[in-house]
């Protein structure tokens, strides 16, 4: 398992930290993208994968990815769908409204230990690309350190796409191979059809060498993995992230659990190889 980084001090895992909404992006018509700041100055301290607990005050509490990469000068990203009480106050926040951060909490992508000098695939589903894409700046970061970059993206409809600058960027860089689909096609859309495991096969994924990082709604790790195994990729190269209701981030409120494992404390990130038979992990 994949130890969290730099967890808060005991004393602090209860109190969130003041933050201020510096600028918010409206990327498809349920989510959007919120750049934060804390108030302290200082940096978030997250690793590519981790979470936090969001508080809107007078509406409540929320687990929410980071989707922005480590060191940003006090400035980190979070990407909210619109889906309940808390996620829709958040929508109408405006830039210089104070909100509360706790975190960052749980395990991460292994960007140091494990995916340094391999070839690394990221494989997004919907919203999915949002954790991801975390760790996606954060190898792009750094892009010297690994192999050949592989990013897959399906989504059911083109308008559901997020971050479509960095998704044409992606697909210009020579030293990506990006390659997206959508369930459903519409009269603009010309690329792929069908869902994103019809894009493994065309990935060209070196087992050997390969690294997967996936995320996505539940219902995809299922095929995502037999698609994997049918090109060999290892349990244990295979690293996926996992929702389930993270009330209180560390592992107090057992809304999390997973049959023993809770998914604030030892995931979010699992490497599949530690799940492969849990129940209803996947």
């Amino acid at each position: 398992m994949i130890a969290a980084t730099s967890p808060p001090a005991a004393a602090d895992l209860y109190l969130p930290e003041p933050a201020t909404v510096v600028s918010k992006t409206l990327l498809t018509a349920t989510e959007m993208l919120f750049e934060l700041r804390l108030d302290s100055g200082g940096c978030l301290n997250h690793m590519p994968g981790q979470f936090v607990e969001v508080t809107v005050p007078g509406a409540g509490e929320a687990p929410v990815s980071i989707c922005s990469a480590p060191g940003r000068d006090g400035l980190f990203e979070i990407v909210v769908r619109r889906v309940g009480r808390v996620s829709a106050a958040l929508h109408d926040c405006r830039a210089g409204q104070k909100l509360g951060i706790r975190g960052p909490f749980g395990t991460h992508y292994p960007v140091e230990r494990v995916m340094k000098g391999r070839d690394v695939v990221f494989v997004a589903g919907g919203i999915g690309l949002a954790p991801l894409r975390s760790a996606i700046h954060y190898v792009l970061d750094h892009r010297g350190d690994y192999g050949r970059v592989t990013i897959l993206y399906g989504t059911r409809s083109p308008l559901e796409r997020m971050f479509l600058d960095e998704l044409a960027d992606w697909s210009r860089r020579q030293d990506v191979d990006f390659l997206q689909t959508v369930d459903r096609a519409d009269a603009s859309w010309r690329g792929d059809v069908g869902v994103i495991t019809k894009l493994v096969p065309e990935a060209g994924i070196d087992p050997a060498r390969a690294v997967v990082l996936a995320c996505g709604p539940p219902i995809m790790y299922k095929f995502v993995v037999v698609s994997l195994y049918a090109v060999d990729v290892s349990d244990s190269n295979i690293y996926v992230s996992l929702e389930r209701r993270m009330k209180c981030g560390i592992g107090k409120c057992g809304h999390c659990q997973i049959n023993g494992l809770y998914a604030c404390l030892d995931g979010p990130v699992f490497n599949y190889a530690d799940i492969v038979h849990v129940q209803e992990a996947i």
